[in-house]
């Protein structure tokens, strides 16, 4: 089945979408994107991506083309023409196209923004085999630019991580600066210890994820402690579990950190309570 997208207010077919080779989001990785997640044909925290949405934009200093409303109404519409009941649907807004490559910003009132959505259909997403297992993570120095709370396209070196750790026949990889885990290569990590759960506090060293604010708030509700600060590799190592979230894995446990299995190397019982308590609260929220 050939996808329909969205590309600069139109809906088309995937093979017939175009963009010009002088956007900068292709020249420059000049732009941002979310990730909004699908289950039962309904968007879970679609309003919290679009707030961090506008945030990355104002950072970046770039209008925003599209309201929240329209934009809301652009992935009921991209859910509807795809059948899609679980999945993903990927936004991308660049700084548009000029009419030649130049590091100077183009004038917005000139040169209009570039806005793509499109679907990718995950069947099984709720129930993905891994959150049974868990996942295996390797460490790595944490060589991206400084502002990471910026949630941009240039994703060059998480998917570099991603391939060291596919490499090392793993399956993704904690990043490490100062001597202390920033994140995973496309999501948060945490590790627990008894009942608190320890995650690295909110600054321009990590994305502030849609899916962490969610987790951390249920978690507190369900009289989970909640330790916001800076841990090790090595402390990560003696955890009891170890987890990561996002808006594709939702909440996903890890078992193994450099080699070392956590526990007796099985998912405990904190990181299952959590992704069923965030998979049944958000489904509650969709919209």
């Amino acid at each position: 089945m050939t996808r329909t997208v969205y590309v600069n207010g139109e809906y088309l077919p995937e093979n017939e979408a175009k963009i010009s080779i002088f956007d900068r989001g292709f020249l420059m990785a000049d732009g941002v994107y979310e990730v909004t997640s699908v289950l039962e044909g309904k968007l879970i925290d679609f309003d919290g991506h679009a707030v961090r949405l506008q945030r990355s934009l104002d950072e970046l200093d770039m209008n925003n083309p599209i309201s929240k409303e329209d934009l809301l109404e652009v992935h009921r519409e991209l859910v509807r023409a795809n059948e899609i009941v679980e999945g993903l649907i990927y936004l991308q807004i660049t700084r548009g196209a000029p009419d030649d490559r130049d590091f100077v910003f183009p004038d917005p009132e000139t040169t209009p923004q570039t806005i793509v959505l499109f679907t990718q259909n995950k069947p099984g997403l709720a129930n993905a085999p891994t959150a049974q297992k868990g996942i295996k993570v390797i460490s790595i120095d944490d060589e991206r630019w400084g502002r990471r709370d910026i949630k941009t396209v240039q994703l060059l070196y998480p998917s570099m991580g991603k391939m060291m750790a596919k490499k090392a026949g793993k399956d993704d990889a904690w990043m490490v600066e100062d001597g202390f885990v920033t994140e995973g290569t496309s999501n948060n990590a945490y590790i627990v210890k008894g009942n608190k759960i320890i995650t690295r506090a909110l600054s321009n060293d990590i994305l502030h994820g849609i899916t962490r604010a969610a987790v951390l708030r249920f978690a507190r509700e369900a009289q989970m402690e909640v330790e916001e600060r800076n841990f090790t590799i090595d402390e990560a190592k003696e955890a009891d579990e170890a987890f990561i979230t996002s808006a594709s894995t939702f909440v996903m446990p890890v078992v193994e950190i450099d080699g070392v299995s956590l526990g007796d190397g099985q998912v405990g019982s904190v990181t299952p309570r959590l992704r069923e308590i965030y998979l049944e609260e958000s489904l509650k929220k969709a919209i």
